[in-house]
């Protein structure tokens, strides 16, 4: 049986169902907007070399991944998405799913590729091949994973009551003791984990306005693992990101694809929280993400070996041709700029960073465990990992970006 014969025999399969509302905000404020998700097996073709399913007729859903069993395997070969409209009813043409962002978190229960927002769907089709030139084969447990984020708007971005003010009640979380020696450690009032002056970093930088969780419609319910934060209580370098998907979504959907991405991690792949820092959509608005205080050093899982030296920021949708807007651009470098700006880190210098382990970059370079690499203050995930990301076009902007912030700092 091949994959197309696979497809049509896996339509008339049940959904497995998962979401469920989490408990009320206060009625003065914005409320968790809860998502929820369907999973299908994807069957594999013998030799598990290829494999495919087509669904005609699911549940609404707006975002959606490829997961599998083992959390460290990786998936070498091309996996491609379709999806249905559900306005228009036509089917889309065919987009790649990233499958090369590396582990997430220690906790992760199952691999997967990224998550892609398709929009308001209720069909899909997905296609996976193992590349020709290698021996390797599909990892165990394929499965398409659909997310529903959940309707409506939280807040709007940028009114009173969705930014997060550093410093004030409510917008840090104190993480409990760590499990295991070595392990991030929960900052001390007064140490560098926590810097004194929340407002403007010490280059300069002004806070810009981010929203916080609860403006976005996060459900804490789905997360309740305290933060983490960097063992050595400093963030030395900003990882750019792409979150891969459509670049079509209207800006006021942006809480929305940020919500996905969020349940997709934590809910789908297993892990504590949402993975980046920091998000920023395609209008240049700024979205707290991993908990913990936007002014201090929180863990992230979005740089592979390097995340306890960096805080993460990701752009919602593609640039890999697609240029991004000075809206993006600008936001990235102010952020940037102030969140370095909070432990002296200049947005134009280097730093070096010690490999959390073996690894291999986009352009080949390789490193082991423990080696200790100069690396711009501002970069992308490619320069520390063997990814694509953040895309040809964002990254080409990052030289910007980097005079942008540094004109921030003052």
């Amino acid at each position: 049986m091949n994959w197309v014969q696979m497809a049509a025999a896996a339509v008339t399969g049940v959904f497995a169902l998962q979401g469920a509302p989490g408990p009320a905000a206060p009625s003065d404020g914005p409320r968790p907007v809860a998502a929820h998700s369907q999973t299908r097996a994807v069957p594999v073709a013998p030799g598990r070399r290829d494999a495919a399913v087509r669904l005609s007729a699911t549940r609404p859903f707006s975002l959606l991944g490829v997961t599998w069993d083992d959390p460290r395997a990786r998936l070498t070969g091309t996996a491609e998405f379709r999806t249905r409209s559900a306005v228009s009813g036509q089917w889309s043409g065919w987009s790649a799913l990233d499958a090369d962002d590396g582990p997430g978190d220690a906790s992760a229960r199952r691999g997967g590729t990224s998550a892609v927002w398709a929009g308001p769907s209720d069909g899909a089709e997905v296609r996976i091949v193992v590349d020709s030139d290698t021996t390797a084969v599909l990892p165990t447990g394929l499965r398409l994973d659909l997310i529903d984020p959940g309707g409506g708007t939280p807040a709007t971005p940028g009114t009173p009551g969705t930014s997060v003010t550093p410093g004030t009640p409510g917008t840090s979380v104190t993480p409990g003791t760590p499990s295991t020696p070595g392990t991030p450690v929960t900052p001390a009032a007064g140490s560098p984990a926590q810097p004194a002056d929340g407002g403007t970093g010490t280059l300069g930088a002004v806070r810009p306005a981010i929203t916080s969780r609860a403006g976005w419609g996060a459900d804490e319910s789905i997360s309740p693992a305290a933060p983490q934060y960097l063992p050595g209580g400093k963030v030395k370098a900003v990882v750019v990101h792409h979150t891969a998907g459509s670049n079509a979504y209207a800006c006021a959907d942006a809480p929305a694809v940020v919500r996905g991405i969020y349940a997709y991690h934590v809910q789908q792949l297993g892990w504590r929280d949402i993975g980046y820092n920091f998000l920023v959509d395609k209008c240049g608005t700024l979205y707290e993400g991993r908990k913990g205080g936007v002014d201090r050093p929180v863990l992230g899982a979005h740089a592979y070996g390097f995340n306890t030296e960096t805080s993460g920021i990701a752009v919602l949708g593609t640039y890999t041709t697609a240029a991004p807007g000075e809206a993006v651009t600008s936001a990235v470098a102010r952020l940037a700029a102030w969140k370095l700006g909070l432990y002296g880190v200049s947005p134009t210098g280097t730093t070096t960073l010690t490999a959390g382990a073996d690894g291999t970059n986009y352009f080949g370079k390789a490193w082991t465990l423990g080696t200790r690499l100069s690396m711009p203050t501002i970069h992308g995930h490619r320069d520390g990992y063997n990814t694509q990301c953040p895309g040809d076009a964002l990254y080409a902007e990052l030289t910007r970006i980097r005079t942008l912030a540094a004109q921030a700092a003052g």
